[in-house]
């Protein structure tokens, strides 16, 4: 006797999840779709509807949904493979979190790699912000990270979708020794302008972080000539000290105001050779506002071994920075990004959660 399976072939594929935000009549945003399975796992909380606008205090602020991007035992055992993929609709906000450092495992053989993709697609006027905790490898880990962001051409005087997305790494457990020990770390963001009447693709950024044991060639084959020691602490050394490295991406309409405030402060900077005028300036009760929140920035900045810089690529804000502790570069991004205001009035304080 054969029995008849009742129930539909499951479609879902391990390491794989879903997202789809939806826009609801009238205008209500809901997490119409979050799918996933071992070893990825969503949160997804309740939606935060943030208080009306000042200027227009009889338009309901924006429903802010929230998602946790976590994976089962809190990182990735070697030949794990996440794959993630994001819609939002337009006028729609997301928050993408994690609960801690995205731990990356030992690896038998640098041949093994861990790996995490995502796709996200956003529509006109929709907005991703993406301020995650780092990633942290293990001693003798290696890891590849793949972001794609499609952002669709808006028509007439529809806003375009905007971006914020934070990519950083750590040295690893430096409480164990661990500095820079991996055997490869290696993170690909892209931002693509999609027609969505012809499917036309253009390329507007592609930033690379690359940082492995060995200088050049690919990781098969290379363990067996050299020593794993040696060429951790050649990599330690090419580091000048940092503990960690990372990348903040900026673009669109919501995020405009923090892009330039971070222009500004690197247009500020004292240059190669210049003085450094605030060892000679006057008292604090001689500075305005913004110059003793300046001085006290760049002290806490020579303190954590901060060193940054910022450029506008095509539309971007580009902002690389390193410091000789993950604490110390969250405390400047928090201070940075909370100092000017508008990521916390436009997604809420929780969007913040992973820098404090």
């Amino acid at each position: 006797m054969s029995f008849t399976n009742p129930f539909l072939p499951s479609t879902s594929r391990p390491g794989h999840g879903t997202v789809h935000l939806a826009l609801l009549p009238p205008n209500t945003p809901v997490l119409q779709t979050v799918t996933y399975q071992y070893p990825l796992k969503l949160i997804a909380p309740e939606p935060l509807h943030l208080p009306a606008h000042p200027s227009h205090p009889t338009t309901p602020g924006p429903l802010i949904h929230t998602l946790f991007l976590l994976t089962y035992g809190g990182g990735l055992v070697a030949g794990d493979t996440i794959s993630l993929t994001l819609t939002l609709a337009p006028t729609t906000r997301l928050v993408l979190l994690t609960q801690g450092a995205t731990k990356i495992f030992k690896t038998p053989s640098p041949a093994l790699v861990s790996r995490q993709l995502t796709h996200t697609t956003l529509a006109p006027a929709s907005a991703l912000c993406y301020l995650p905790d780092p990633v942290q490898p293990f001693a003798d880990a290696a890891v590849s990270l793949s972001a794609i962001y499609d952002l669709e051409s808006p028509g007439g005087d529809t806003p375009a979708a905007s971006l914020c997305v934070l990519d950083w790494v750590s040295e690893g457990r430096r409480a164990r020794g661990e500095r820079w020990s991996f055997h490869a770390y290696r993170s690909r963001n892209e931002v693509w302008a999609v027609d969505v009447r012809t499917g036309r693709r253009r390329l507007l950024l592609r930033d690379n972080q690359v940082l492995d044991r060995w200088a050049t060639g690919t990781l098969s084959g290379r363990a067996a000539t050299h020593p794993a020691t040696t060429h951790s602490e050649e990599l330690a050394g090419r580091m000048d000290g940092l503990g960690v490295f990372g990348t903040l991406i900026l673009r669109g309409p919501v995020f405009e105001g923090l892009g330039e405030a971070f222009m500004r402060e690197f247009e500020a900077l004292p240059r190669i050779g210049g003085r450094k005028w605030e060892d000679d300036a006057p008292s604090p009760t001689k500075l305005s506002a913004l110059e003793a929140q300046r001085a006290a920035r760049r002290k806490q900045e020579a303190g954590d071994g901060v060193v940054w810089s910022a450029a506008r690529v095509r539309g971007f804000v580009l902002v690389k920075f390193g410091a000789r502790e993950v604490e110390g570069a969250r405390r400047w991004v928090r201070g940075m990004i909370g100092s000017e205001g508008s990521v916390a009035r436009e997604f809420g304080e929780g969007a913040l959660l992973c820098l404090k």
